[in-house]
């Protein structure tokens, strides 16, 4: 063999793998609506990649994430969704709430849309039933807003001399609030308790809503689920214990943390679940075909620390039927 055909065949050997590499199928692209912040959801974010991993999909290794956060503006959504729908994403995952999965749906028809919603997604017209979805748009709902009436009765079980409740929402989420009141107010007479509506949509206005709780001593406080909330659930809580109030939330990372008592669903588990009808739309599922997944299991949290802090004696009632009491 000469030297020009031993340089031919070097570069030929060299080539094969840069024509292997570039023949390889581009990484998916998974879009990320979600109207909060990177820093507040991380422990949620690690069940909705433990999802995607339950499926055999790890970021950066088999599937790209494009990660869209409105920072609590919710009038940004729309706007980030198209991005989404401009850089041709495989799937969109629209958690927090009906505000992420409205701009989403509003953005494409054609891109499967996986939602995260605390309500009835028939009524808010994401899917035509939860058994078939039909559509772009398939997801999780885990029944938060639904259980609006039995977290007041818990709460009211466990400071049975309340008379008067505050609940505390945020108007820019109308949805999450119209759906919140509408479920409270009749829910409340029906037990003899008076209403006291708190409005908060940023952190500054939840330092106001509770120096309102510190000036007008309501007996206690119904806190409505929302993706501000959540990711604020530490200032909550100490404001809760800084003002003394028996304050009730819709998820156990509240009472983790300190809060009195917490009603409903695993939120990370339902995140997971949404990695995982993502990673089943990435195998080749249709969103049309996958049935909305329903909370099934609901956990009744109390924290008898935080109790015996504000002088409260849990009713045995209470201790009885609770999934969990954090000493």
């Amino acid at each position: 063999m000469n030297r020009r055909e031993f340089i031919t065949l070097l570069g030929g050997a060299t080539a094969w793998p840069l024509a292997a590499r570039a023949q390889q199928p581009a990484m998916p692209v998974v879009g990320f609506l979600n109207p909060a912040s990177s820093d507040t959801t991380a422990d949620f974010l690690r069940a909705f990649r433990q999802g995607l991993k339950d499926t055999g999909y790890v970021e950066g290794e088999n599937v790209a994430i494009a990660y869209r956060w409105a920072e609590n503006q919710f009038d940004r959504l729309p706007e980030l969704a198209a991005d989404l729908v401009r850089r041709k994403v495989v799937v969109i995952a629209a958690t927090g709430g009906p505000p992420s999965t409205l701009a989403a749906k509003a953005a494409t028809t054609t891109i499967p849309i996986v939602f995260l919603v605390g309500e009835d997604p028939v009524r808010l017209g994401l899917v035509a039933s939860l058994a078939r979805a039909g559509g772009n748009v398939t997801g999780i709902n885990f029944l938060s807003t639904e259980l609006t009436a039995k977290r007041l009765e818990l709460l009211h079980a466990m400071v049975p001399t309340a008379v008067r409740v505050a609940v505390l929402v945020n108007p820019a989420n109308a949805t999450n609030t119209e759906t919140t009141l509408r479920d409270v107010e009749p829910a409340a007479r029906a037990i003899g308790l008076q209403i006291q509506v708190l409005n908060a949509s940023t952190s500054r206005e939840i330092d106001a809503a509770f120096a309102t709780i510190a000036r007008e001593r309501p007996d206690a406080l119904f806190v409505g689920i929302d993706s501000l909330f959540t990711p604020r659930r530490v200032q909550m809580v100490q404001l809760a214990a800084r003002h003394a109030v028996p304050a009730t939330y819709s998820g156990r990372q509240y009472a983790e943390i300190g809060g009195l008592m917490s009603y409903g669903t695993n939120l990370a588990d339902a995140w997971r679940q949404v990695g995982v009808y993502v990673g089943r739309i990435l195998k080749g599922a249709k969103p049309a075909d996958l049935p909305v997944s329903q909370a099934t299991k609901f956990e009744l949290v109390i924290n008898a620390q935080t109790a015996r802090m504000l002088g409260i004696t849990v009713p045995p009632t209470l201790l009885a039927t609770a999934n969990e009491v954090i000493e």
